[in-house]
């Protein structure tokens, strides 16, 4: 093992010089000579029948070169499932064109090609509709209605149970009841969506450019849906305007570019402007849950009993049932529920289709279960930090099989001290003066309180991940199948080659989202590229650094075991004779020094933390202002904490949007009412408030030589409970907030009851 070491250092962003000296490459900046423009025409209506199309006027306009409707395309499937596609939700999957019904405000029902982005718009606006009108659902609490022939707007309903649930409420000292709604919002990142398909005839090579996120599966789906060779089809990822989930899924305009390419032989680019983005990406979120628990008379849970309803709008997208099943299976979070059940309608409306978003099914379930964690301390008259004390699972069960699976995989807790960590979030919060102090300015009159809230996480979602590791003669080069969407990759990659072969983390390049670079690879999501990426980087690492001083011995004349790699130079151990570059030795090796490596994981980690919230309202405007925020994470073994610490507190922010400000709204036709930044409120840097982040290493994970967890869910994930928690405190009415987003008007609301 060489001298330097990098892993657990905060060492500086390798991905920033370029974004900071404005030499990005984002999905717009990319173009081709000769390219055509895309532009989308959508449904201005939230349910209706397609009776005519017309396009003529839009074919008349100078620059207009084709439009296409469903027929242009019916020889291409619908878009199917990535994650947790059950068969029943197949028929329900969005098709890039809408065939003969429209069901949602925003979905595509025509495209405009045109010489320019100004030809391309006029033309659209130019197209004339003929829909006929049919009634919208708008609510998933509402009696299922008919989606299409036989079929009904609930495909399926999500079982997951364990233990004697109707026991556990037979011996219950109390039942404890609530109903509690989580709003629809989604990821609204710095840059929008965009990709341009571009058809190298001479190569027969169809290309994809602005990929994101998961490009090796967004590759396969297009060669299976345009019915070309693997091969054939390669996508590019560029920098990344933020992923959070939504970014990188394969919708419909990626589809539509890439047939359009190969159909007209011209490259075609499409970029999603602000309004798109709210109506037609991803939403996320809107769930509404009837919860119960049975209780002993100290509080202790005895069974969770939990039906809800998941709005997940339009079409069953990418991630299928993603986020109703991981909301089920992580309900339970780090108390031990001796008997569970969770009944789940996935339930489709006249909305934009959902997605995932960062902290996907958590957020929501740690916001309904943290308020049944307060509830029970309300109803057994103990504080909300002691219900949690007898509630958590203790160090000694880890690991511990929740006896659910999601994901495909099994639920067993790797490692987790979750009192320890609760106990260091406290201390660190100031909690005893915190609560002294919050006292006093209630009698004073001031409407200040106290929130807490707890959690576990989810990461590092195998099956595998590979890596090949290369020196080049200008330093290393690590090739990944995984992706970047801001999250510091290529300088946590580089760590982890430079501190495993011994070079310095400056000379590793990382190449990433690229897959005629590499055979295969998942993509970046669920907090699993640290994890996955990172340790087959260390097993490809290890394997070349074997392999370089097997190869420099005898040139060096003597033993491997006598030869180290320092700063990326092989030197004897005992620090004399000479010494040579791994470069100098690659060039003298018929085939160089290069290594491919893969690991594979059949069982996901689990980081745990806890949040800590001290805010004050404002009874006359509804408003809440965060006074104090900590964030306690434990994320197993940190290989750069300055940017796990970023992933945290910019989670902060997003969490922060979804428990009081964000929410897509529509009206009863269905219209959506949210379609601009001054419809769809986001926190900026004066609502976000200055917090404090705890970083934690107490349990390593054994599924990893490196203890590693993922980090990016963890500081959004109990936002929304923890603020509900604190609100409630500074009314003094337990389980007052019973809905997200505490908006200003619901929050007068709560006050003027």
């Amino acid at each position: 093992m060489g001298s330097n070491k990098f892993i657990g250092r905060s060492v500086a962003r390798r991905e920033d010089r370029p974004l900071l000296t404005g030499k990005g490459r984002f999905a717009a900046d990319v173009s081709f000579p000769g390219q055509w423009t895309m532009r989308v025409v959508r449904s201005p209506v939230a349910h209706g029948r397609i009776r005519a199309i017309d396009a003529a006027a839009a074919l008349a306009m100078p620059g207009v070169h084709a439009v296409w409707t469903y027929p242009d395309i019916a020889h291409i499937p619908p878009i199917g499932f990535r994650l947790t596609g059950l068969k029943s939700l197949e028929p329900y999957r969005q098709y890039a064109l809408a065939k003969d019904v429209v069901r949602y405000v925003g979905e595509p029902v025509a495209v405009v090609f045109a010489a320019d982005q100004y030809a391309a718009e006029d033309a659209a606006d130019a197209v004339e509709l003929d829909i006929e009108q049919l009634d919208p659902i708008m609510s998933a609490t509402v009696p299922p209605g008919v989606f299409e022939g036989e079929r009904l707007t609930e495909p399926d309903v999500l079982r997951k149970s364990y233990g004697d649930i109707d026991a556990a409420f037979r011996n219950a000292h109390a039942v404890v009841a609530l109903d509690l709604s989580i709003g629809r919002h989604s990821g609204v990142m710095m840059e929008t969506r965009g990709a341009i398909g571009r058809y190298d005839e001479a190569r027969d090579v169809l290309e994809m450019h602005g990929a994101a996120k998961v490009p090796h599966w967004n590759r396969a789906n297009l060669a299976t849906m345009l019915g070309r060779p693997l091969d054939s089809v390669q996508l590019y990822e560029g920098h990344v305007g933020g992923g959070f989930g939504i970014r990188g899924e394969l919708y419909p305009e990626d589809v539509l570019v890439c047939a359009a390419a190969l159909h007209f032989k011209t490259p075609i680019k499409w970029i999603e402007d602000r309004r798109e983005h709210l109506i037609s990406a991803n939403h996320s979120r809107q769930q509404t849950h009837r919860i119960r628990a049975a209780i002993d008379k100290d509080g202790r849970l005895l069974g969770i009993d939990n039906e809800f309803f998941h709005d997940n709008g339009a079409y069953m997208r990418t991630h299928a049932a993603t986020v109703p099943d991981l909301a089920a299976a992580m309900l339970p979070g780090p108390y031990r529920v001796p008997a569970y059940r969770a009944v789940g309608h996935i339930r489709l409306t006249n909305k934009t289709p959902c997605g995932t978003y960062r902290a996907p099914g958590r957020y929501e379930s740690t916001f309904v279960r943290e308020r049944l964690m307060d509830a029970i301390a309300e109803r057994i008259g103990v504080d909300k930090v002691e219900i949690r004390r007898r509630n958590l699972i203790a160090k000694s069960a880890m690991p511990y099989t929740l006896g659910l699976d999601t994901l495909g995989t099994h639920i067993v807790y790797d490692s987790g001290d979750y009192a320890l960590l609760l106990d260091k979030a406290l201390k660190a919060a100031g909690w005893d003066a915190l609560q002294a102090d919050a006292k006093a300015r209630r009698a004073k009159g001031e409407r200040v309180g106290l929130g807490v809230a707890m959690f576990v996480e989810k990461s590092g979602l195998g099956p595998f991940d590979t890596v090949r590791v290369t020196v080049k003669p200008n330093g290393i080069e690590v090739v990944t199948g995984v992706a970047s969407v801001g999250q510091g990759v290529e300088t946590v990659i580089a760590q982890i080659c430079a501190e495993t072969l011994g070079v310095d983390y400056a000379t590793v390049d990382v190449i990433h989202g690229q897959t005629d670079r590499i055979a295969r690879g998942m993509g970046a999501f669920a907090s699993r590229v640290t994890v996955m990426c990172g340790e087959a980087t260390r097993l490809a690492a290890s394997k070349l650094r074997e392999q370089a001083l097997e190869a420099a011995a005898p040139l060096m004349q003597t033993e491997p075991a006598k030869l180290d790699i320092v700063n990326g130079e092989i030197v004897r151990t005992d620090g004399t004779g000479p010494s040579m570059t791994l470069a100098a030795l690659a060039q003298q090796l018929p085939d160089g020094l290069s290594v491919e490596d893969t690991f594979e994981s059949t069982h996901m980690v689990y980081p745990y933390g806890v949040h800590v919230a001290a805010v004050k309202v404002d009874a006359e405007t509804g408003g809440v202002t965060i006074e104090r925020y900590l964030m306690a994470y434990d994320v197993g073994k940190a290989v750069n904490p300055r940017l796990v610490e970023g992933q945290i507190v910019g989670g902060l922010a997003q969490g922060l949007g979804g428990a009081l400000y964000e929410e897509f709204l529509y009206d009863e036709a269905g219209e959506p009412l949210s379609v601009t930044f001054a419809d769809y409120l986001m926190p900026t840097a004066h609502e976000v408030p200055q917090s404090t982040v705890l970083l934690s290493e107490d349990a390593p994970s054994p599924l990893n030589p490196l203890g590693l967890k993922g980090a990016g869910e963890g500081g959004t994930n109990p936002v929304g409970a923890v603020i509900a928690s604190a609100i409630d405190d500074a009314l003094g009415r337990p389980g007052a907030v019973t809905q997200l987003p505490i908006t200003p008007m619901r929050l007068k609301a709560i006050i003027n009851r």
